[in-house]
């Protein structure tokens, strides 16, 4: 194998060639302390940046195997060390010539911490995977410039930031434990019949909405005594706070007073935080999904009939399709959707549902009969979604009191602080009745599981038999079709977005066959990821993959406008 000085010397030959010479470079390096892989070449300076890799001996880099004993610990160890070689590299990541030149980079981070292949850690091995932009002036090889960035600054990239005695001790434990104590919060609320947590102490409100880390200025959380809950974590010990229960939850208050920031909380505590966020035990269930109106979407045959019948153009219900969906159908079925996959717990915000879809008060039942109005509103059908199927729901509803009739818990927002209020919310409904004639049923209704159809899912474009690319968290571009997922707002990375692309390509090609159902493809496509990793999704090693859930991938292939069922 070649070395270092081999490395250096071959950079220093290539100075002021074309820019393609850059791929004899292509091969593995060994460093004194680390190898070094060149796995591609990119093909010029504005192209996406070279793929590499460093490979340093589990008893060099000498991380303590307590480190990443458990999947909980491994995968907070790897998204630690990602984020050091992430700090480390900034300062050394400078233009050095035309395009990309002269990045270093390595996956895109955020608040959360998921599982990636930007890194792994065995006793034998760390791998990092990150991305250079190898220096040119225009389409020439810069390479005295390329030869200081491989040979100089990713070796002192690697020092400080891959081997244990380089870093804080404290603050590695620190890290792995707060993700440990987390995951095992989320593990016991089932048994304590929970659907989410809310430590004492954590701060919800963020910097801004573009800026995820937590507000300077907010308030600490602080339970209300009705339903403070006490967990004996494994590491920090004795936790208390919120404890929300099974059932249906309404948080009800005042605008601008944090119901909607409450919900995003949990919303996003299906995932796991970083020290400091200020979220580290703001828990959910990992089967949570937030349910929204999405005015425009296209729906592929979806059985809404538990929400909506008898539609006046004679539509089917119960296989509903449309290319344009209003805001009362694309919530209806971004529900059925969402149960059809697994979901235990829907999130709904009255700031971004369908009005018409929620409510239906006595007014208007007066006004309008039943059978002349297709929907049956969420506040008839929410009780049944426990009571039939187990499915619990919570609520912001701040302008409407109807649903203190339906509500098993209802917490009142002040100041961003809760108050326990289900009492005088159940005198009131006592004193004030809607008077609104029910409209249910006996039943929730069926759940219709589809059978997607392979040859509707094309990620082909032109010559590409694959062609799959995604924009920031919000658009998947597959093959000649754009998926908008602007509204589904448990996608927190574009990581886990480009995961979430090869999975659907993975999908169609191991599974789709006509006959299996979407939640028998996606329990298939999940247990390989489980066994083998993230890398099964992609043909080479990708250091810009993220875990993602069913749900995310259910909500893409959904939304693609080609998808056919039976």
């Amino acid at each position: 194998m070649e070395n270092d000085k081999d490395l250096h010397q071959r950079l220093l030959e290539l100075d002021n060639r074309g820019y393609k010479a850059y791929r004899d470079i292509e091969g593995s390096y060994q460093f004194p302390d680390f190898r070094l892989i060149v796995d591609r070449v990119q093909a010029d300076p504005f192209a996406a940046p070279s793929k590499l890799r460093v490979h340093i001996a589990g008893d060099i880099a000498a991380f303590p195997e307590k480190l990443y004993q458990s999947p909980s610990r491994e995968i907070a160890l790897r998204d630690y060390l990602t984020r050091q070689f992430a700090l480390a590299s900034r300062s050394l990541s400078t233009r050095r010539g035309t395009g990309k030149s002269g990045q270093i980079t390595v996956a895109r981070l955020g608040q959360q911490v998921l599982e990636r292949t930007s890194c792994f850690v065995s006793r034998e091995l760390v791998e990092v995977r990150f991305v250079v932009g190898l220096p040119a002036r225009g389409r020439n090889i810069l390479g005295r410039q390329a030869a200081q960035m491989l040979c100089d600054d990713i070796p002192e990239i690697v020092e400080k930031s891959l081997f244990f005695d380089s870093l804080d001790e404290e603050e590695i434990e620190h890290h792995v434990q707060t993700v440990e104590d987390a995951d095992w919060l989320r593990s016991q609320l089932a048994d304590r019949g929970l659907v989410a947590f809310i430590a004492d102490g954590s701060i919800l409100a963020r910097r801004s909405g573009v800026e995820e880390g937590p507000a300077t200025d907010a308030l600490p959380f602080e339970s209300p005594p009705e339903l403070r809950v006490e967990f004996d974590c494994p590491n920090r010990g004795v936790v208390t706070g919120m404890g929300v229960p099974t059932g249906v939850t309404l948080i009800a208050g005042g605008g601008y007073h944090g119901k909607s920031t409450l919900l995003r909380a949990i919303a996003l505590g299906a995932y796991n935080h970083i020290p400091g966020d200020g979220r580290e035990l703001a828990i959910a269930q990992s089967a949570a999904v937030k349910i929204r109106a999405e005015d425009g979407r296209s729906v592929a045959g979806v059985d809404i009939s538990p929400f909506i019948n008898q539609l006046p153009q004679g539509s089917s219900t119960t296989a509903f399709a449309t290319a344009n969906a209003s805001g009362s159908t694309s919530q209806a079925a971004n529900i059925m959707e969402a149960l059809e996959v697994g979901a235990s717990l829907l999130l709904v915000d009255e700031d971004t549902a369908a009005t018409n879809f929620m409510i239906r008060d006595r007014r208007m039942q007066a006004l309008i009969a039943k059978d002349k109005e297709p929907i049956t509103p969420f506040i008839d059908k929410v009780r049944q979604l426990f009571s039939d199927l187990g499915v619990s729901t919570i609520l912001v509803m701040g302008g409407s009191g109807d649903y203190f009739d339906v509500a098993d818990t209802v917490v009142a927002m002040e100041n961003f602080q809760p108050y326990e209020v289900t009492e005088k919310a159940r005198a009131i409904a006592r004193e004030l009745s809607t008077g609104r004639s029910p409209e249910g049923g006996e039943s929730f209704g069926s759940l219709r599981p589809r059978v997607p159809l392979p040859e509707s899912l094309d990620p082909s474009r032109g010559k590409r038999s694959v062609r799959v690319k995604v924009r920031d968290v919000d658009e998947v571009a597959f093959g000649t079709s754009d998926i908008d997922l602007a509204a589904v707002e448990q996608i927190v990375n574009s990581d886990q977005l480009r995961a979430i692309a090869a999975a659907m390509v993975y999908a169609k090609e191991h599974y789709m066959d006509g006959r299996r159902s979407l939640g028998e493809i996606l329990d298939a496509v999940i247990a390989d990821i489980h066994k083998n990793g993230l890398d099964i999704l992609t043909p080479f090693p990708q250091g810009d993959l993220a875990a993602f859930r069913r749900f995310e991938l259910a909500a893409a292939l959904n939304r693609l406008r080609s998808l056919e069922v039976r």
